[in-house]
């Protein structure tokens, strides 16, 4: 009864209930359902967000269902010389019109990863040297850390469809 007894201190308004076979007043104990977005949208966060053990290091990751996930794809050079930024930057901007693409190149790709694992964008792409002699690029998995080499061409199309496919939590292995 604590928030109804609150309400009638604060508005001066009784809001106690009279049973008419007791004859008796009191204050209901009241349950109040909330489910707004902002609940629905910490739960996701809190059963996503995860800290483990890769390799002897903590590595943290939210683990967002990638359509849920505000960045989809970060496109990573490898170093910043030997005109990788450029090429990197030249693909992040055929991936931006269709998906929400972040591009960056500050420290090394290892830290990289472990930032885009932290807020939650499910694939990685490194743009490395033998991106530079076949136009493939490394595709990296944010939930298996599986990484893959991909061509460059039908790249905006493979990530859609990975977006479209059905995804399941690897905490539900």
């Amino acid at each position: 009864d604590f928030d109804l007894t609150q309400h009638a201190k604060f508005s001066g308004e009784k809001l106690e209930y009279f049973d008419q076979q007791t004859k008796e007043r009191y204050v209901p104990h009241v349950i109040e359902p909330a489910a707004g977005a902002d609940r629905a949208t910490l739960a996701f966060l809190v059963d996503s967000y995860e800290v483990e053990e890769v390799e002897g290091r903590q590595r943290t990751v939210l683990r967002l269902h990638p359509r849920l996930a505000p960045v989809k794809v970060a496109v990573l050079p490898l170093v910043s010389k030997d005109g990788l930024p450029e090429k990197a930057r030249a693909l992040h901007g055929q991936l931006r019109p269709r998906l929400m693409a972040e591009y960056d190149e500050g420290g090394s790709i290892g830290k990289r990863y472990r930032r885009q694992d932290e807020i939650g964008t499910p694939w990685g792409i490194t743009v490395d040297h033998q991106t530079m002699a076949d136009d493939t690029v490394t595709l990296r998995d944010r939930d298996s850390l599986e990484q893959v080499r991909v061509p460059i061409e039908g790249l905006g199309d493979e990530l859609v469809a990975r977006l479209e496919r059905a995804w399941h939590s690897p905490k539900l292995g």
